[in-house]
């Protein structure tokens, strides 16, 4: 798993703000949500690598972005040493096949109008995966393969449970070959009981098909089972990156400490009253100086508020981006 597939390079992403009449009558400037603000970070081949990061963090722009389903205001991402955001034609459509996306909602992700077998033959012959002839038995394959009732095929989305929606994503996603699968949220959707079959049905196929997977989630537990490697961001940006054993056992930034103290245990020697992080979210609109974790930050010092942190190596394989070297704690 060393040879990079995608590399994320200082990306940024802004979603401009319509101003009102007065505003414009007042000359006042454009606003705009910073999503994105200098993201970087490598996907390796085979791994999956979990990005977490409370609501707001920019977690699915940068999954959408990885897919140019939104064009980027800064920045590069690299597949396999090409820069992917001026590519079109041909070119871009070969990108978007082997680079697929899964959406969090399987519910407004599939066309209620269509069967699963027009859904799987419209990915397939855009991209000309199969002859016509073939196609039939290659969505049988599929459906196969993402554990369905054989006879699915003729039957509309609603017709399906969320569970059972969500494979038909996975199944529309693998039809046309990808090496690439970004997963945004793929069970926050689904009832506690279907989400543990979804999952490892996606490790399965990963390993089967030898996929390399960015997995998009807010539940620390379970991007600790699915992940190689998990990227932590915080107002749209990577604060820290590391095994996922690693990180969760030994944090070394701030605010990958406080998520850990914020998830719920059942272990009462592992609840604290100390506070991990301060005060709410900062406006994506007026970014803080200097570090943008300082507001909420509980050891942050004067540097913190004029200078922004450098991702920068806290041991083999583990970077962070905080002023203070030493971790403030071993996370139990």
């Amino acid at each position: 798993m060393s040879e990079t597939v995608l590399s994320v390079e200082d990306v940024r992403k802004d979603f401009p703000i319509t101003r009102g009449v007065l505003e414009r009558l007042r000359g006042r400037p454009q606003r705009a949500v910073h999503a994105l603000n200098g993201v970087s970070l490598e996907v390796k081949r085979g791994e999956t690598l979990g990005i977490v990061g409370e609501s707001g963090c920019g977690k699915s722009t940068l999954a959408r972005c990885l897919v140019r389903l939104l064009d980027l205001d800064g920045g590069r991402i690299v597949h396999e040493g090409t820069d992917v955001s001026g590519l079109t034609g041909p070119d871009r459509r070969a990108f978007n096949r082997r680079v697929q996306m899964i959406f969090q909602d399987p519910y407004s992700s599939l066309n209620p109008r269509m069967s699963v077998r027009q859904i799987l033959t419209e990915a397939m012959r855009v991209h000309d995966m199969r002859p016509a002839a073939e196609i039939p038995a290659r969505i049988e394959e599929l459906l196969d393969l993402v554990r369905l009732p054989a006879g699915s095929a003729d039957k509309r989305p609603h017709e399906f449970s969320g569970g059972q929606r969500q494979r038909i994503g996975i199944a529309r996603a693998l039809c046309v070959e990808p090496e690439v699968l970004v997963a945004d949220e793929l069970v926050s959707a689904l009832d506690v009981s279907v989400q543990a079959q979804v999952v490892n049905l996606l490790l399965e196929l990963q390993e089967r098909l030898h996929l390399t997977v960015v997995f998009v989630a807010h539940d620390l537990r379970l991007v600790r089972h699915i992940s190689h490697r998990v990227a932590v961001m915080y107002l749209g940006k990577v604060v820290e990156v590391a095994e996922a054993e690693e990180l969760f056992e030994r944090p070394r930034h701030p605010y990958t400490q406080a998520l850990l103290h914020a998830a719920p245990s059942l272990d009462p020697a592992q609840r604290t009253r100390a506070v991990a992080a301060r005060g709410e979210l900062p406006s994506p609109i007026d970014l803080p100086s200097g570090c943008l974790f300082r507001t909420r930050c509980p050891h942050a010092f004067d540097r913190c508020v004029v200078e922004e942190p450098a991702l920068t190596p806290r041991g083999t394989g583990h970077v962070a981006a905080c002023h203070i070297d030493a971790p403030v704690f071993e996370a139990s």
